[in-house]
């Protein structure tokens, strides 16, 4: 065995933590590999071992032949006549096998470049297999690595003797990494498929939020306080739906921190994302009263039948209930698991305009105008016959469309009815 191999299998050992054993596993299997392409008729050998002696360098092929009468051998590459077999092992008879050396002359010299490759695929195929055995159990936590390279929007994070992919669709949209970046990143699955494990990350993720809020809470991290729902536009919004099953506790100061102290850290993590975090109410229309804030709703109705709350503001609330680019309304409808509707509330203005009607009903009857016009003039701040009165003619005739001597005759009437 050549020096970069036993270098090789120290690196493996060492550095990638393989099992030695594995390691001179994979070189035997190279070694075959490798006497198969060098030997003319190897191919059709059925049975072969290699042998490898890691500290005396020594590298020896066995083939397995079975025992035949002399005159009955037909396949050379895998039988042996019994006089040969005989002078190995006097005993031996027909029917046996029997192994044999055949390692041809300095065969470890020329076959460690043929089996370097086959070696180095077998020993990535054992690391793999390792790194699935250790992050396995390891999907749902959070884990600290570098960021190592790109591929195409794809990011590559180191984990130490591992690497993990975060997909661009695990991505935080509002975040740029570099290379050499340290970053925290939950672990959402170990694959397993036919190019081997791969360890997805991702920091985009919902369960990304519930785990930093476990790790920063000791009430949720020992179930004091409950996270009853999390909805997330990861880089801009979060709702977080808390419980307390101790009725001493808090479960939305828990979550805050001594001056805020435990959100802070959280946001601060999430790179400023904003962090909302609301108690817990089974009942909807209570619940979705705390979802909405910093809105005051107005009214709100159920469709429990198809799960949709009706919700009704004022028009200065409209903005704050939906939210920017309605993520307000959307994560509250995430988190309750209903459909949520908000409408501007019209009762008042409503009302409004049914106290105009009736008081320019009152104009048109003293000043002998029709309704329209009525309305016109109480829209223009005559909205008393006083008020009326203090009205040049010209701007009473812009206000109505008509000519002065009409709003003349219409002051006229304002001036009567209140001699």
């Amino acid at each position: 065995m050549t020096n970069d191999i036993v270098a090789l299998i120290d690196y493996y050992e060492r550095e990638k933590g393989i099992d030695r054993e594995k390691v001179v596993a994979s070189l035997q299997y190279a070694f075959i590999s490798a006497y198969r392409k060098m030997v003319p008729g190897a191919d059709a050998i059925e049975t072969l071992r290699a042998e490898v002696n890691p500290k005396k360098g020594i590298t020896n092929v066995y083939a397995t032949l079975e025992v035949v009468e002399d005159e009955e051998l037909t396949d050379k590459y895998n039988q042996v006549p019994l006089s040969l077999a005989q002078k190995k092992t006097p005993e031996i008879t027909p029917g046996e096998t029997i192994e044999f050396n055949v390692t041809p002359a300095n065969f470890g010299r020329i076959a460690t470049q043929t089996a370097k490759q086959t070696m180095m695929q077998r020993l990535r195929m054992a690391e793999k297999e390792m790194l699935y055995e250790e992050f396995k159990d390891r999907a749902g936590d959070i884990v600290s690595g570098t960021v190592r390279r790109f591929e195409k929007s794809d990011v590559l994070v180191d984990l130490g003797k591992f690497e993990g992919r975060m997909p661009s669709r695990e991505r935080v949209v509002t975040e740029d990494y570099n290379i050499g970046d340290q970053i925290r990143v939950y672990v959402v699955a170990v694959e397993n498929d036919q190019r081997g494990p791969e360890i997805i990350l991702s920091r985009s993720h919902p369960n990304f939020v519930r785990r930093l809020f476990e790790s920063e809470v000791t009430e949720i991290a020992d179930g004091t306080v409950q996270l009853r729902g999390i909805a997330r536009e990861a880089g801009y919004r979060t709702k977080v739906a808390v419980d307390s099953q101790d009725e001493n506790v808090d479960p939305v100061g828990a979550c805050v921190g001594l001056r805020g102290a435990r959100v802070k850290n959280i946001v601060r993590e999430l790179n400023n994302e904003k962090v909302d975090i609301i108690p817990w109410d089974d009942d909807p229309k209570e619940f979705i009263v705390e979802a909405l804030k910093p809105a005051t709703l107005n009214t709100i109705k159920l469709d429990e039948e198809n799960k949709v709350v009706h919700v009704s503001v004022d028009e200065s609330e409209l903005s704050k209930a939906i939210g920017r680019r309605g993520q307000n309304a959307r994560l509250s409808a995430k988190l309750l698991g209903w459909e949520v509707k908000v409408s501007k509330d019209d009762t008042e203005h409503e009302q409004f305009e049914a106290k105009v009607s009736d008081a320019a009903g009152g104009l048109a009857d003293t000043l002998g105008l029709d309704p329209e016009q009525a309305d016109k003039l109480f829209r223009a701040g005559g909205m008393t016959i006083e008020l009326v009165q203090q009205m040049p003619a010209d701007y009473i005739a812009a206000a109505l469309g008509v000519s002065e001597e009409d709003a003349q005759s219409v002051l006229d009437k304002a001036n009567q009815a209140s001699a």
